[in-house]
């Protein structure tokens, strides 16, 4: 028997590459963040170890690296943030490190 998703792409996504849409699903799927029962550990091509959260679309299986940056990113989402970038603009997705608030 065949899994529903077995014919899925599959996408390993670090925070780097994160896209509006990518980080709208893993907020939608985990609203209360991730813990360790969502987080999948799998070796990549270089035999490394690779911790990931997974998020599907129609096509496509998402399995996103866990970080800090990720869990900070995901509690302070917000979609107004995203509207003036196309969904899939990695460049959309700020480091939360450098980010700078504007009090002024």
């Amino acid at each position: 028997m065949k899994h529903k998703d077995a014919n899925l792409k599959r996408v390993i996504v670090d925070f780097k590459k994160l896209t509006p849409e990518i980080l709208a699903l893993l907020v939608e799927k985990y609203p209360d963040g991730y813990d360790d029962a969502h987080i999948i550990t799998f070796k990549n091509a270089n035999n490394e170890i690779v911790e990931a959260v997974e998020v599907t679309t129609e096509d496509t299986k998402y399995l996103v690296k866990v970080s800090t940056k990720l869990s900070i990113t995901m509690e302070n989402y917000d979609e107004d943030d995203y509207e003036e970038f196309e969904d899939d603009d990695p460049e959309a997705v700020q480091d939360p490190e450098l980010e700078v608030d504007d009090d002024d």
